[in-house]
């Protein structure tokens, strides 16, 4: 019975009165990717654009998204909340707000934000609200944060056509992804950067729909 009300209140979105105050200084976390050996903080090379995926679980989220050419570096972190410098803990409790998402940078001279945003929508199932398979709460979420508006109309747009793709393929599911313009990101701790490179036999909660994502 403790569970079951704990994981309801896990799917409720803080205020910024519930919310855990955190603090004003960064958690630590790694200086360099794992894989690839480049810097996971900014500044990053000119020419370079950011796109935030949160797919639930971001280690193998992560993993996807590092291994996809033109991807220039990848960070594990949260976002999309209200406590400062979260600590995973926090975040897992439900009141930080913030959903566990990457940071992806990407050259898109080598790879498009269509084609990271095909890959988003078909690697995991973004109709499930504050959850992902059996992974529940609000940093589970399924969402994606941008800086250019634009872009946030390119992801609007893709969102549709899945959404029609889904319809045609028999699902009446609405998709719940957010989408909304990037705010504050702070770095995951140092074991979460990369965990799947660390220990290959991990978990990863990645379970799409098999429904393909139309892009145009």
């Amino acid at each position: 019975m403790f569970f079951s009300a704990f994981n309801r209140e896990k799917t409720v979105m803080p205020s910024t009165d519930t919310a855990l105050p955190g603090r004003s200084d960064p958690i630590p976390t790694a200086e360099r990717h794992f894989v690839n050996g480049r810097p996971l903080a900014p500044p990053y090379p000119d020419g370079m654009k950011e796109v935030q995926f949160g797919m639930g679980c971001f280690w193998g989220a992560e993993r996807l998204l590092w291994q996809t050419p033109g991807v220039y570096v990848t960070v594990s972190g949260y976002a999309g909340g209200i406590t400062p410098n979260p600590t995973y803990e926090e975040t897992c409790t439900g009141l930080t707000g913030h959903a566990e998402v990457v940071r992806v940078i990407y050259d898109p001279e080598k790879v498009s934000l269509d084609d990271l945003l095909k890959l988003f929508f078909e690697a995991h199932d973004p109709t499930q609200g504050m959850r992902q398979g059996n992974d529940i709460g609000t940093t589970y979420r399924s969402a994606i944060y941008l800086e250019d508006a634009e872009e946030l109309k390119r992801a609007e747009t893709v969102r549709d056509r899945f959404q029609q793709a889904l319809k045609a393929s028999g699902r009446d599911d609405l998709i719940t992804t957010e989408i909304a313009k990037a705010g504050a990101f702070y770095p995951a701790e140092d074991y979460h950067q990369q965990y799947l490179a660390k220990n290959p036999a991990g978990y990863c909660g990645l379970k799409g729909t098999g429904v393909s994502c139309p892009i145009g």
